[in-house]
């Protein structure tokens, strides 16, 4: 669904909300940015995820999970040496609500 190395499945796709099942290899990230209607609650299914939000690093691992509100920029990372899967829910969906924060360097994304 998004990067070159990254995977992403729709699992719910309305305007109310969504669900992203999204895998990341080892070594990977997505763009810093924020949502300023939608908020997400990551969940991690297998592997340890690193969320930056608001300028704070959480470690996720699995059966673990994080709220974001909206207007917070977040950046997820895959610190780890293995695949990363984890779900994305997001209420309203992000469809049209994703803008870049500032932080993010195009060698952070991987780009």
């Amino acid at each position: 669904m998004w990067g070159d190395r990254c995977d992403g499945w729709r699992l719910v796709h309305e305007q109310d909300r969504s669900i992203i099942h999204e895998k990341m290899p080892p070594g990977t990230c997505e763009t810093r940015h924020f949502h300023k209607q939608a908020k997400q609650f990551f969940f991690v299914l297998t592997g340890t995820m690193t969320l930056e939000a608001g300028g704070i690093e959480t470690v996720l691992r699995a059966h673990e999970g994080l709220n974001v509100p909206p207007n917070l920029p977040h950046q997820v990372f895959n610190k780890s040496g293995e695949d990363l899967e984890f779900l994305v829910i997001s209420q309203p969906s992000t469809t049209d609500d994703r803008y870049p924060a500032p932080g993010g360097t195009e060698e952070e994304r991987g780009t």
